[in-house]
């Protein structure tokens, strides 16, 4: 094996990595870095970048926001551009795959700063927006590709794309190419990868399916988990607005009277949910624009580039936005309607208190989403505080203890259960049941007539 342009994975503990100088990246790379005034690190580029370097297949636990773009990003630009393979239209040497169309363009931004000082070509494909254009570029020929798996699919069912060059595969955001539906578009995809590829699954969380399909792809390969323990508690300020469903609009425009909450994320659990609200914020004068998958891609970058800018102040998403965005800035983080997965509570408060910041996340809770603020607890394993607003109820009362016997007490002895007979007799006369709705009808009982 070629000798690697990295420290030793044995050397990081030898050396103090307080920069990026320390992981022995090109002199192109860290001048990019540095322009970026990206100077240190953080714990998953410590730990990812060597190993990636070593040619190890990797199987990273991490969410957005830890630096993981940048940590299979500089490995696959510098050994790319050390290794010079010959470029062939339609063939590129590293592919990423990510889930959606904003996190594939983010990816491809990042790609596009990292290696501007690098002879390499990045495309990136998706779908939403006329093939044209990203054909003309794979026919030009491409180092590294980022796409989607629904339309890489498509163009390599019409021969516009091959990846048995592919060397070096990446899957961002597999839990959620999961939830998406994309699995099976994923395994079909690998397969068409060279079997001796170098292969790297990131993952925010890991259910069985991502994990067998971790098991399947990945060879040997080293676990790197920088999933922090209270991700949700450390510098996120969180409080529960007990709410009814109609009193939601409301709660939410009087709380947007504080200006304090300059950048604010707002989350719906539908598409048709996040263009009601949006609607009802604009026809109140705030500035708010939607996101979501219904969405047309030139409708979603501007929608994007506003929140982005600060000209529209508040944003109305769906989930789609909870991976694959990083906008800075956020200041506060608002779940209009609770996410009926906990896991995806997480995700959405984490789009605030970047970067070291602090931020703050406000749910609204009715009636009917109790249970999944229940199980939300349950995961962080701690108590959202209750915040108090003349619009909202009192929140519920916790549940009655169960009367229990006190120990060594014994039970009353149980009464004797007599057999009585299915009618009554008295004075020679059975009542039965009603047989009209007058009333009972009494019948002389056979025994006694003479």
């Amino acid at each position: 094996m070629r000798p690697s342009p990295f420290l030793a994975h044995k050397d990081l503990y030898l050396v103090t990595m307080t920069t990026f100088d320390g992981l022995g990246l090109v002199e192109p790379l860290r001048l990019a870095l540095k322009a970026e005034n990206y100077l240190k690190p953080t714990p998953i580029q410590v730990r990812t970048i060597p190993l990636l370097a070593e040619g190890k297949d990797l199987l990273g636990i991490a969410e957005t926001g830890t630096g993981k773009t940048a940590a299979f990003a500089l490995p696959i630009l510098q050994r790319l551009s050390l290794e010079r393979l010959p470029r062939t239209p339609g063939a590129p040497h590293a592919l990423i795959l990510a889930p959606t169309r904003e996190l594939a363009g983010q990816i491809a931004e990042r790609f596009g700063v990292y290696g501007r000082r690098l002879p390499l070509r990045t495309a990136v494909i998706f779908g939403g927006v006329n093939q044209h254009h990203q054909v003309k570029a794979l026919k030009a020929g491409v180092d590294i590709l980022i796409a989607t798996p629904g339309r890489l699919l498509d163009l390599c069912t019409q021969r516009h794309v091959r990846l048995d060059k592919v060397s070096i595969l990446v899957l961002d955001e597999a839990d959620r190419m999961l939830d998406m539906g994309f699995i099976r578009d994923v395994q079909k995809i690998v397969s068409l990868c060279r079997r001796d590829r170098q292969t790297l699954l990131f993952s925010a969380t890991m259910p069985p399916q991502i994990a067998k399909l971790a098991h399947d792809i990945l060879n040997d390969p080293v676990r790197v988990d920088i999933t922090p323990p209270k991700v949700a508690v450390d510098r996120i300020s969180q409080r529960v607005f007990f709410v009814g469903a109609k009193e939601k609009r409301a709660l939410l425009e009087n709380l947007l009277t504080d200006r304090s909450m300059d950048r604010v994320l707002v989350f719906t659990r539908t598409k048709r949910g996040a263009d009601r609200v949006c609607r009802n914020l604009v026809q109140s004068g705030l500035s708010a624009v939607a996101l979501h998958g219904n969405k047309a891609q030139n409708a979603r970058v501007r929608a994007l580039e506003a929140f982005r800018s600060g000209e529209a102040r508040i944003l109305v998403a769906t989930d789609i936005a909870a991976r694959g965005i990083d906008v800075p800035g956020i200041s506060h983080v608002v779940n209009y309607e609770l996410p009926n997965e906990p896991e995806s509570y997480v995700h959405r408060i984490g789009r605030t208190a970047r970067a070291g910041a602090e931020g703050a996340a406000l749910s609204f809770c009715d009636q009917s989403e109790r249970p999944y603020l229940q199980a939300i607890e349950r995961l962080m394993r701690s108590t959202v505080s209750v915040g108090e607003h003349r619009l909202a109820v009192t929140p519920p009362a916790a549940p009655a203890a169960r009367w229990q016997r006190p120990h060594g007490e014994a039970a009353a002895p149980a009464k004797p259960r007599r057999n009585r007979p299915r009618g009554r007799r008295f004075a020679g006369v059975q009542r039965s049941a009603p047989s009209s709705a007058k009333g009972e009808r009494a019948f002389p009982i056979r025994g006694d007539l003479r």
